[in-house]
């Protein structure tokens, strides 16, 4: 196999996975000269904690590292790997609040998660039920991965000749780790967790003496005081996280890992760790945290912020993808109402992708990394998810059938049997309009300035063809809210959303106007000013 293209040689196209891309490139080209293992695959690597469910975040991580080794191997024309790694060996160490057999759960606290019995009674263990749950879930989003198990590769011995080489720096390695812990455990630390070979559990005890030689620690039980000398090969004992995350590294040869703003730390550690082994850690990005509606941060013990199963029945998962997307580097809310513009976001960039001829701009379209490179109308609608909203919340729509009525008024080709994901859209629109639009709408009465330019606008668009098109509706409401001399000219279109909508925000009104159709949006007009008796008759009648 040929080397790798220097970094510095290559034309990047303008999106984040392209310059995490870079990274790789130079990473690797950096292994290759140290290692002599050119033709070794890109490593790019994830990690789960199995002790909850997947969730957003998981989500979050494996997507975008999957965008990082789709732009490596753009624009290197070179495989990368990408491992999905759990850290099943990790002990409980508290009981999550979502699972049942709550009890029976704190009964095992201190044992691997590949030990602790299933508490929905459908697995060998709480672990491998997680880990199914977690392949599910990344197959369900049709993610290309290789699944690894902490357990396993302990025990098959795939991280042994690592552990030996951690014994070899042991002390090293606690003076590193040492001066970030408190006064009482900075006396005790060692990287090292045996397994109690009684018990089963793993130990955070004092480690008394290290034998590179034997691959042995030697440690107490803190409650008989009996001695123990136990391997560190083959699944007897695990290493702390920090050391064991670098260990991992070091021992897999881990080129790319990604990781949130409040793991920095830990990553500083593990690379410190990484390099005493005798490696290089791997390149990565660090990607910001979620905040809920009150701008705190997402935590799962919470459960404040959205879930993945609330966020899928409101919208498509290309929308999901979009959003995480979108700058990994800055604080997002993470709240049900990103969830319309993440859709047309993805709506637009999908339309785009379709009619690129250039190849690098194409490949800077975040459509492009969401299809997996594949750009087809398979997942693009001529409708945007904001307009079926407000369609439905005008209609004030029960069915689906009620906005196929005006979708096909809009455009005659279209139908649920020729456009499945517009008809997949519509119905997570009524979702969402039921439960979030619909029990937020509050209307207000219109100004006595707004009065007269709503009796305008009915009356132009009264007289229009119902044929105009959406960009001739709009320039209607454009010229009639210049003509009542709105300063800013925004303050007409806020008028439109809050009198006639009932909402703070809205779609582009001449195309909503066109989608819904002339006379509806008279009589949605008539209807708005009916509802303010106090400015009946008619101002516009009163001045003629």
């Amino acid at each position: 196999m040929n080397a790798p293209p220097a970094a510095e040689a290559l034309t990047v196209p303008k999106a984040w996975p392209f310059e995490e891309a870079r990274k790789i490139v130079a990473r690797v080209e950096s292994r290759a000269a140290a290692e002599g293992d050119a033709d070794r695959p890109a490593l790019l690597e994830t990690g789960y904690g199995p002790s909850g469910l997947p969730h957003i975040g998981t989500f979050g991580e494996v997507a975008r590292t999957t965008w990082v080794r789709q732009a490596y191997e753009a624009l290197t024309g070179r495989k990368a790997r990408l491992l999905a790694f759990s850290d099943d060996m990790d002990a409980l160490r508290k009981v999550p609040t979502n699972v049942p057999e709550q009890e029976m759960l704190a009964q095992h606290l201190g044992l691997p998660l590949t030990r602790i019995p299933d508490p929905f009674g459908r697995y060998e263990s709480f672990a491998h039920h997680n880990n199914a749950m977690l392949r599910a879930f990344l197959d369900s989003f049709g993610f290309e991965y290789e699944f690894a198990s902490s357990t396993s590769y302990y025990t098959a011995g795939r991280f042994d000749a690592a552990l030996r080489r951690m014994l070899e720096v042991h002390d090293e390695v606690v003076a590193t780790i040492a001066p970030t812990l408190g006064a009482e455990r900075r006396a005790t630390y060692s990287p090292v967790l045996p397994i109690h070979p009684r018990t089963g559990r793993v130990m955070q005890v004092p480690v008394t003496r290290v034998d590179p030689a034997a691959a042995t620690v030697v440690w107490a039980d803190p409650e008989t005081g009996e001695i123990f000398e136990t391997s560190v090969l083959g699944g007897h004992a695990k290493m702390q996280w920090k050391a064991d995350w670098a260990m991992r590294w070091y021992a897999l040869g881990v080129d790319y890992e990604m990781s949130g703003k409040d793991l920095i730390d830990s990553v500083k550690l593990s690379s410190k760790i990484c390099r005493i082994l005798g490696k290089e850690p791997p390149a990565g990005l660090t990607y910001e945290l979620f905040l809920d509606q009150n701008a705190q941060k997402i935590s799962k013990s919470k459960g404040n912020g959205l879930s993945i199963e609330e966020w899928l029945r409101l919208a498509p998962p290309e929308s999901l993808a979009q959003y995480m997307f979108n700058q990994p580097t800055r604080a997002k809310r993470l709240f049900f109402d990103v969830i319309p513009r993440a859709m047309d976001e993805y709506l637009a960039n999908a339309e785009k992708a379709e009619t690129e001829r250039d190849p690098d701009v194409l490949k800077a379209n975040p459509a492009w990394f969401i299809r997996g490179g594949n750009v087809d109308e398979s997942t693009s609608s001529p409708v945007s998810f904001t307009q079926l909203l407000n369609l439905a919340s005008v209609a004030n729509a029960e069915t689906a059938e009620t906005l196929w009525k005006f979708l096909r008024r809009y455009d005659p080709a279209l139908s649920p049997e020729t456009h499945p994901y517009v008809d997949r859209l519509v119905r997570h629109a009524l979702v969402y309009f039921k439960e979030f639009v619909k029990p937020a709408k509050t209307f207000r009465a219109p100004t006595g300035q707004e009065r007269l330019a709503l009796e305008d606008l009915a009356a132009e668009l009264r007289r229009a063809d119902p044929k105009l098109s959406p960009i001739e509706v709009q320039d209607i409401v454009f010229e009639v809210g210049k003509r009542h001399q709105f300063q800013p000219l925004r303050g007409w279109f806020g008028c439109l959303y809050e009198v006639l909508l009932g909402q703070s925000e809205g779609p582009r009104f001449g195309i909503f106007a066109a989608l819904f159709g002339l006379p509806e949006t008279v009589a949605l007009i008539e209807g708005a000013l009916a509802r303010d008796p106090a400015h009946a008759p008619s101002m516009l009648a009163e001045q003629g």
